[in-house]
């Protein structure tokens, strides 16, 4: 029944509900459902805040994505309140709230609100590039000695505050990572079992200094849903959830769509008119400068399109053709590129597909671009011009679209960044001059 109730119901409960029915009802609400209500009606946050357990409220902070929003909703509270509720809030949110704040009195200040243990892991977890391994781990995590036996260990996940995953990573007494050991394994075997001897040895784990996206691919290579973070001699530092993974999958896919789109990669759909504003005209300057640069291929045949007026009708249906066909190999590519798929063992595979597409492509969309052309100017060597010039553009679209963003990859520059301007410049330099060269060569029959 209370999986079934509504927002609105939630809601009601919550602020007009009996204390224990609310606490009752809570422990079987998942606090992501909470955070609906909140962002539903902002109006009422602070009212709706206001009627929950400090550990609620911390867990709903866990589930926010936006620092900002989590500031400003701790700040609806008293200080004595905001360090109450602090005491709930996973270490790794903490971090990136306090790396939201940019004046310095301003952090020190929240970092005063912590307990003196946190203060410190947050602090140590402020050390590291908030985009690597480092700046998406958290360090709320449980470690066995090594040299334990299966009965210390029961009976130190017994009384431990922080709860057991269903696998627990094995220490030695240096903090030197030894393995990995699951609960089954734990409860299966006899009370004098050293853990070593039940630890699987093979442990993946992932460097601090790693960056977000390559972590977010080795969890989707093994599958995995929580990863050790080491330091260069195998300390463990911290672990990483596969909810963390989520958001930077979700953050880097937002990124490359907005790159690809020229679009600045912080933009959201609720930024202000400023901010888009400074995202996006960066871009359009570019493209101006890239269609600048197309017109100029125009202007060297100024003599041929005047002499057949029909080529201006025709010239931006091959270059817009190709524009189109770039994108889809170049959308391929990216995402090869960004989730590793594409390497050196078949880059060779992939590139004589893409131009095998190319190829295929143009010879279906040339041949009826060529019959339109034929009808539209009534002569068949108009059709010939526009078909073939169709066909080599198509070729070009695709190898631009391949190559560009491999050699921006391979330069460290990232393929979505710029690889979509690029790529629209080479299929409209080279879709005007392939129609517009032609024609001139064949002037004597179109006209």
């Amino acid at each position: 029944m209370i999986k079934q109730m509504t927002s609105e119901e939630l809601k009601n409960l919550i602020l007009h509900g009996n204390k224990e029915i609310i606490k009752e009802v809570l422990e079987n609400i998942h606090p992501a459902d909470i955070l609906d209500i909140l962002h539903e009606d902002e109006d009422s946050s602070k009212e709706i805040l206001e009627h929950l357990p400090n550990e609620v409220i911390g867990d709903i902070l866990d589930e926010e994505d936006d620092e900002e929003l989590i500031l400003e909703w701790l700040n609806l509270f008293s200080k004595y309140k905001q360090k109450q509720i602090l005491d709930e809030v996973s270490h790794d949110v903490i971090t990136d709230v306090i790396g939201s704040i940019e004046d310095e009195d301003e952090k020190n200040a929240f970092l005063e609100l912590l307990e003196d243990d946190d203060k410190e892991d947050v602090k140590q977890l402020l050390q590291y590039n908030p985009e690597t391994a480092g700046g998406i781990m958290t360090t709320e995590y449980l470690d066995i000695h090594a040299n334990n036996t299966v009965k210390e260990t029961l009976l130190f996940l017994q009384t431990t505050e922080e709860e057991p995953r269903h696998y627990l990573y094995v220490v030695d007494k240096d903090n030197v990572l030894k393995g990995v050991v699951s609960l089954g394994d734990i409860v299966t075997s006899t009370f004098d079992t050293q853990m070593l001897e039940i630890t699987n040895q093979n442990v993946k784990a992932v460097y601090y200094y790693e960056d977000q996206e390559e972590v977010a691919k080795t969890f989707s290579k093994y599958g995995y849903i929580l990863m050790p973070v080491i330091d260069e001699q195998h300390h463990l530092l911290g672990v990483i959830d596969i909810d963390d993974v989520m958001d930077v999958i979700e953050e880097e896919t937002t990124e490359d769509m907005n790159l690809l789109g020229g679009v600045g990669s912080e933009e959201r759909l609720d930024s202000t008119l400023v901010e888009s504003f400074k995202n996006r005209i960066p871009w359009l300057i570019v493209n101006l400068f890239t269609a600048i640069m197309a017109s100029s291929v125009v202007s060297v045949f100024e003599g041929t399109i005047a002499k057949v007026v029909a080529l201006a009708t025709i010239s931006p249906i091959i270059t817009g053709m190709g524009g189109n066909a770039g994108t889809q190999t170049l959308t391929i590519v990216v995402r090869g590129l960004s989730l590793g798929e594409l390497d050196k063992e078949n880059a060779r595979k992939v590139l004589l597909k893409e131009i095998g597409l190319g190829i295929l492509n143009g010879v279906i969309i040339g041949a009826l671009v060529s019959a339109g052309a034929w009808f539209f100017a009534g002569n068949p060597w108009f059709g010939v011009v526009a078909g073939l010039a169709m066909i080599c553009n198509m070729i070009v679209a695709t190898l631009a679209g391949y190559f560009v963003p491999v050699i921006l990859d391979r330069f460290h520059v990232d393929p979505a960044l710029a690889s979509g301007v690029f790529v629209t410049t080479c299929t409209d330099m080279f879709g005007f001059f392939a129609f517009l060269g032609l024609a001139t060569i064949l002037m004597s029959h179109l006209l």
